[in-house]
């Protein structure tokens, strides 16, 4: 009864301890940042990206000079008109000054959604890519080493040369 005993022990020590490596999980880390940035897909939706906000950016530039050249030729010519032109022409400059602040706000907005639109293929791509490095290399848990996002200490594998190849760059 006592081997029966010992034997049992020994027998759910065994079972215990192989279910707790076998609960051991494989961490890998890398860094979305870096991987993004270097997809050719990033770089081109930058350079779109900078494109359209040049265009938004000279648009307003002309707007601007067509405000300021209406304000110095009504300035100019104040003295010579009546009260009631000049508050027209007040309201209109005041009406200029307000479209273009309209226009400011609408390019900023147009930038913004162009630019996720543009990203969130860019950002599946790369988590698409990490998803099936780590399923193949059997890793459990992938962490985002980007600075500050919580990674103190990356010892692990790190899947970035890894991913590049997986999306052939």
């Amino acid at each position: 009864m006592k081997h029966f005993k010992t034997l049992l022990f020994v027998a759910v020590l065994f079972i215990g301890s192989t279910s707790f490596m076998n609960a051991q999980s494989k961490v890998a880390h890398i860094n979305t940042q870096e991987l993004v940035e270097a997809m050719p897909k990033m770089k081109a939706a930058q350079g779109e990206l900078e494109k359209l906000a040049k265009t938004y950016q000279a648009s307003i530039q002309e707007m601007a000079q067509e405000y300021e050249k209406k304000t110095k030729q009504y300035d100019a010519e104040a003295s010579t008109k009546t009260d009631e032109e000049n508050g027209k022409r007040l309201a209109e400059v005041q009406g200029m000054q307000q479209s273009i602040a309209g226009y400011q706000k609408q390019a900023q907005e147009d930038l913004q959604k162009k630019e996720a639109d543009l990203m969130k293929p860019i950002y599946d791509e790369a988590r698409a890519a990490i998803q099936a490095v780590a399923k193949a290399q059997g890793f459990d848990y992938v962490l985002d080493a980007m600075n500050g996002q919580g990674v103190l200490f990356a010892n692990g594998k790190d899947l970035l040369a890894d991913v590049k190849k997986q999306l052939g760059f």
